[in-house]
């Protein structure tokens, strides 16, 4: 069985935590067992690897998060890039053609496929191990989990079982219904029904003949060539609501979609996260703060008071969600990026007279850990050392570094930086033609030599 964990989203519900590089499924928020913090890819990646499940898995994510995702799971995930966000529909295509021509799965292998962000307890991963028994014993195309409704939901798609038939484990779906109103997903519960949490499962053949059908190559590399032609698709839409027969597994445990503020707090382990108070007529209220400095709500109840690096959030936790709309059509640059390496952090931005972008930047990377060897088409880059020791490679040349250090990297300059120790440094980039591609990454390893990521 290979699992395909899906990750997206674009930010904005969570916001100003999360953002179109660090979405929900990103933020460190979530209590462990020893006292820590972890986010929900971590959370999922641990329940699978708890299962036995995480070596036959992969991960499909936009580009621009494979830093964040390879930080986040590690090398054990293959981790396979979209150029574009082309919907569910492709990124499942991605995989299966990943799977077919790049890792040579049987075409009989069962495929399953779940979002990175599914707040579950364990038994939804060993619940996962019933679909090849499930798809041999109902002779469905495809099978799914459908948990059990705790209220007339307008959030959440709604799979309805036919009456009086399917298995021991499993029912046969008659029907699929997306996001209904609140009426008629009373009804659907009345009737049996099941929220769909977005897992299915069907044979790696049945994903490829869905591919030919729709006139997509069946071949890795050939599809991500054509990535760009391709428009945005829903696999629900593409594939499940044509599939001819489809059968659901009920799941009775614990599942949620904290994609919002409201669904979020009650999760949290406390009510202050981050610098800063909440005074005790402040009944409800959530405060998470990112910053240095400190905040303090006084006399304020049921709010949630969120602030980071993209901005400061003051709202009801039940009207929190209408920042999304706020939001639209505002496409900032994250202040905050998590890179496999370490993080960095805008401190500042402007622009000069003559037209040249200058942003002064706070970089945090872990010991051990280096950059991609690339080079900027437009960038100059100032580096200034505050802590740590390290070594850079620029044009082939390797050279040391330590605090105190300031290092000059021209446009065009081939470079890549190890830290040797923890290494904190600020960059100071002036791009000449911002409107312009200017990064190029030559190799993942700083040194320069090809690796398997480049050629993927």
């Amino acid at each position: 069985m290979q699992i395909v964990l899906l990750s997206g989203g674009s930010g904005k519900r969570l916001w100003p935590l999360s953002n179109e590089i660090r979405s929900k499924a990103f933020l460190r928020l979530l209590p462990t067992e020893n006292g820590g913090m972890e986010s929900m890819i971590e959370r999922v990646c641990r329940g699978l690897d708890e299962a036995g499940l995480l070596d036959s898995s992969c991960i499909v994510t936009h580009r621009s998060q494979v830093e964040i995702t390879r930080k986040s799971v590690g090398g054990q995930i293959d981790l396979l890039a979209e150029p574009q966000k082309r919907g569910t529909f492709t990124a499942v295509a991605l995989a299966a053609s990943y799977l077919h021509s790049v890792k040579k799965i049987d075409l009989e292998e069962i495929v399953v496929v779940i979002p990175v962000d599914s707040y579950v307890e364990a038994s939804f991963f060993r619940q996962l191990q019933q679909f090849p028994s499930v798809l041999s014993e109902s002779q469905a195309d495809i099978a799914l989990i459908g948990v059990t409704p705790e209220f007339p939901s307008t959030q959440f798609g709604y799979i309805l079982p036919s009456e009086g038939s399917g298995g021991t484990s499993f029912l046969n779906v008659k029907q699929f219904a997306e996001k209904p109103d609140e009426l008629t997903a009373a009804e659907f519960i009345s009737s049996g029904g099941l929220w769909n949490c977005g897992v299915f499962s069907c044979s790696l053949g049945y994903l490829l003949s869905s591919m030919v059908e729709r006139k997509l190559s069946v071949d890795y590399m050939e599809l991500l060539e054509r990535y760009d032609e391709f428009p945005e698709r829903s696999f629900d839409y593409e594939v499940l609501e044509r599939t001819r027969r489809a059968v659901v597994i009920p799941y009775r445990g614990i599942w949620a979609d904290i994609g919002s503020w409201d669904a979020l707090t009650p999760h949290l382990q406390e009510k202050v996260i981050g610098r800063g108070s909440i005074s005790e007529d402040s009944k409800g209220t959530y405060l998470v703060n990112e910053l240095s400095c400190p905040v303090h709500v006084i006399g304020a109840p049921g709010l949630i008071v969120a602030a980071g690096a993209d901005g400061i959030l003051v709202a009801g936790i039940e009207q929190a969600k209408r920042i999304k709309q706020k939001l639209e059509g505002h496409a900032a640059k994250p202040m905050v990026e998590e890179k496999r390496w370490g993080s960095s952090r805008i401190l500042d931005f402007s622009r000069t007279a003559a037209g040249i972008e200058v942003t002064t930047s706070k970089i945090t990377m872990l010991a051990g850990k280096h950059t991609s060897y690339h080079f900027h088409r437009h960038t100059k880059e100032i580096w200034s050392f505050l802590s740590g020791n390290g070594e850079y490679r620029m044009n082939g040349v390797l050279h040391g570094v330590a605090a105190g250090d300031t290092v000059t990297v021209p446009a065009g300059a081939r470079h890549g930086l190890r830290a040797i120790t923890a290494l904190e440094l600020i960059i100071i980039e002036l791009v000449a033609s911002p409107d312009v591609g200017d990064y190029v990454r030559v190799s993942a390893d700083w040194e320069g030599e090809e690796s398997v990521l480049d050629k993927l």
